[in-house]
């Protein structure tokens, strides 16, 4: 189904005109079939950076489809569908969340298909108690971990970081990899949280220093409350790197020095905050594209995939870590969750240490007020997805798997970072979709 949205975005911007009257206005009969405005909407968000001309498509399909939708007077599963996409485009959307919607939203299908209904519903469930069987596990794993840090700043989100997990790979032959991907983020978390709201600059200092020796001897260099931290770390990835097979040993390697440069960005943004330095907007971007996660993640999303799926190969790997210059999917995914990440932290306001984020440093930069930055700010993450519609077209067929476990993490970002809220520091936000996902029997969801 991508695929034919990628060659229809292509074909649009030639065969447009066939959608416009005499007057160059739409036609009447678009307006008069919200199934094929739907198809249309979706179809021009994959449009790549010069695709403008499918703009004012968008713009068209989507007032039409939110009258529509205000309207009242289409049927089901239609009126669900026109009344999700709005929000967040189908190409965006997070598969295994689009997968529980259309289960209930095919039943209603006049020609559905009651075998191959049953069969797909008893797929969800077996696959949802594998997650449940995993997150058992991590919970278990997250809450010797947490309380033996005693790091009580830090965000407690395991089963926040479950979800999105599920995001990139909810398949059962993934179970290793969602297990390892959920146990870095959470300490990459831990990190984070570290250097954001409770270090001073100098035990900034002490704990990139550790980080970059990765070694037990560098444990005495660190203040009492993070020794316990470091120890943890070190011990967790020698525990990944057992559970691979001797071929696979190498990737840890990727792992750890993408955390290592995580580290190097997370310093650089705490000696901004220590020093109330403001940075320009251009510099701004470059230093929190990398602290946003993807540059570390890209490689950890890698690690835990049998090699037997053509996914996690060597060339995959280099592709990911690229010597500390992320790719254009990798760097763009980056910019898309800074934008997104930013523009909802300025909504809910920030912690004391925050540095100054990309809405404020294009407000002092250009000299325009809130809402104008906002709007730019989220123009900008529109840009980001279609630098990756760009890329994924043009890039080597061969780490085309790889690149869409990248995707599919960009993708659950539309979620936590829906209409402004973060999901993953705010819990609650995303709460009844959790629940949905992990527990609720399978229904239409409310994102």
């Amino acid at each position: 189904l991508i695929w034919h949205y990628v060659v229809f975005a292509y074909v649009c911007r030639c065969v447009r005109d066939k959608f416009r009257d005499g007057t160059c206005s739409f036609s009447s009969s678009l307006r008069d079939d919200p199934r094929g405005l739907l198809s249309l909407y979706n179809a021009a968000h994959m449009a790549a950076p010069v695709e403008i001309a499918l703009d004012d498509i968008i713009a068209f399909a989507r007032c039409h489809l939110e009258a529509l939708s205000m309207e009242g007077e289409l049927k089901s599963p239609l009126a669900e569908q026109v009344s999700r996409a709005p929000d967040i485009p189908l190409p965006r959307f997070p598969r295994r969340l689009e997968t529980m919607s259309y289960l209930v939203e095919y039943e209603q299908e006049d020609e559905h298909d009651d075998m191959l209904l049953e069969l797909a519903r008893l797929e969800f469930e077996l696959t949802r108690c594998l997650h449940l069987e995993e997150l058992k596990a991590l919970s278990l794993w997250w809450r010797e971990l947490y309380e033996s840090v005693k790091l009580s700043y830090a965000r407690d989100r395991l089963v926040e970081s479950y979800f999105w997990t599920c995001g990139v790979f909810h398949e059962e032959e993934y179970s290793r990899a969602r297990i390892m991907f959920a146990k870095v983020f959470g300490l990459l978390s831990l990190m984070d949280d570290t250097y954001d709201v409770h270090a001073t600059l100098e035990e900034c200092y002490k704990l990139n220093e550790a980080i970059q020796r990765w070694d037990e001897g560098a444990i005495s260099i660190l203040p009492e409350y993070l020794r316990m931290f470091y120890i943890k770390l070190l011990s967790n990835f020698d525990e990944l790197e057992a559970s691979l097979e001797p071929h696979e040993k190498f990737r840890v390697s990727y792992a750890k020095n993408a955390f290592k440069l995580s580290s190097e960005y997370y310093l650089r943004e705490a000696k901004w905050s220590n020093t109330k330095y403001t940075p320009s907007f251009a510099e701004h971007l470059e230093v929190s594209v990398m602290s946003s996660g993807f540059p570390m993640l890209a490689p950890v999303v890698l690690m835990g995939v049998h090699d037997d799926a053509a996914v996690a190969t060597a060339a995959a790997f280099e592709w990911a870590t690229a010597a500390g210059v992320p790719d254009v999917v990798i760097a763009a995914s980056g910019e898309v969750a800074r934008f997104l990440n930013d523009i909802a932290s300025h909504r809910v306001g920030k912690n004391e240490k925050d540095v100054p984020s990309s809405v404020e440093s294009y407000m002092a930069e250009h000299g325009v007020g809130e809402e104008a930055a906002l709007a730019a700010v989220a123009a900008m993450a529109e840009h980001g997805w279609r630098t990756i519609n760009r890329a994924l077209m043009e890039m080597d067929p061969g780490l085309l798997p790889a690149a869409r476990l990248i995707v599919n993490l960009t993708r659950t970002l539309e979620v936590i970072y829906l209409g402004g809220r973060d999901g993953y520091t705010f819990g609650g936000d995303i709460k009844g979709l959790v629940v949905s996902l992990f527990l609720d029997p399978v229904a239409v969801i409310r994102i």
